[in-house]
């Protein structure tokens, strides 16, 4: 919603769609979304329940549901969707059974049309008061790019172009399950030199995971990487961030989701990491410690001491004689 509020008041007209027809009676009789509650939804933004009405005659089409529902919604939208319509995803995450990115996951059941992924730091918090933000507009067609970076930049929001879809994707899932694990170390009580050390190494992490994968290594240090991993990890807008710190606390990763009351990314996102990382025959402790924490029950405090109990090694991925 805070993005439909930005393309509005750009001058685009827009429509938005929500499989919950309560959720749009709500939108439609209050003019406000419940978790951006000082938002006023413009009164020329049109809401319906009607997927077909929402995506006929539309230049630009704009997924933004949670990455565990972006496969049915792509699949309810293929039989209305026309040739030369622009897909837009703002969901992030991996698939865990086919280890797809959101924008494979769309391509997979809607084909042939352009998709760009629209990843970075962009908290819907700051977004919806109009404070400055930037973006990365991600696809391999530049044109195709460049064309959403047009839709997209306003006075208050600046967008960057890259050509490496799957590394700006692979920055949005797996930054994440870092701010989760940086949550569960404020959790714990450890301070500003732990969370500094473990967003810096998480980074390393996703870095080597993504060369191995082909992405381009500039691209994790970027927006839609180092960018969106320092405010997914340090903001208290952060979702990830706050579960993280109810898990530290002693909370159990389900009873902690449950008191964030929103859709966790970096919960859903576990499984694909850990399958990537065991594909690739890529080291990833920081992931791994989360899955354990997660997943398997070990105390938060013992995955820490794991992790500073590793051989000790360089930082550079590469010393030369």
């Amino acid at each position: 919603m805070a993005l439909a509020r930005m393309l509005c008041m750009n001058g685009h007209d827009v429509c938005v769609w929500s499989a919950l027809p309560e959720e749009i009676e709500e939108l439609k009789k209050t003019g406000r979304q419940r978790n951006l509650p000082d938002m006023e939804i413009p009164p020329e933004i049109r809401f319906t329940v009607d997927l077909e009405e929402t995506i006929k005659g539309r230049d630009t089409l704009l997924f933004a549901v949670p990455s565990v529902f972006v496969r049915s919604t792509a699949r309810r939208a293929a039989d209305y969707v026309s040739p030369g319509q622009v897909i837009v995803d703002v969901a992030k995450g991996i698939e865990p059974d086919t280890l797809f990115t959101m924008s494979e996951v769309i391509r997979d059941e809607i084909k042939g049309n352009p998709i760009v992924a629209l990843s970075g730091p962009t908290h819907a918090e700051e977004v919806a008061k109009d404070l400055p933000t930037t973006i990365v507009s991600a696809c391999e067609d530049m044109q195709v790019a460049e064309r959403i970076q047009e839709i997209f930049t306003t006075p208050v929001m600046r967008v960057y172009t890259n050509p490496d879809v799957k590394g700006v994707e692979l920055c949005g899932a797996l930054k994440n399950i870092i701010a989760l694990g940086a949550g569960i170390t404020a959790g714990l009580g450890y301070g500003d030199n732990t969370k500094a050390a473990l967003i810096t190494r998480g980074l390393a992490e996703i870095r080597r995971l993504g060369i191995c994968m082909g992405c381009h290594p500039e691209t994790f240090s970027g927006l839609a990487g180092m960018g969106d991993l320092i405010v997914t990890a340090t903001s208290m807008h952060s979702r990830n961030n706050r579960c993280g710190y109810l898990i530290g606390q002693g909370l159990s990763a389900a009873d902690a989701a449950a008191k964030v009351g929103m859709v966790v990314e970096g919960l859903n996102a576990i499984p694909a990491a850990i399958a990537l990382a065991e594909k690739y025959q890529v080291e990833m402790p920081i992931v791994q410690a989360a899955d354990q924490i997660v997943n398997h029950g070990s105390a938060p405090a013992d995955a820490v001491r794991k992790l500073m109990s590793r051989n000790s090694k360089t930082e550079l991925s590469y010393v030369g004689d």
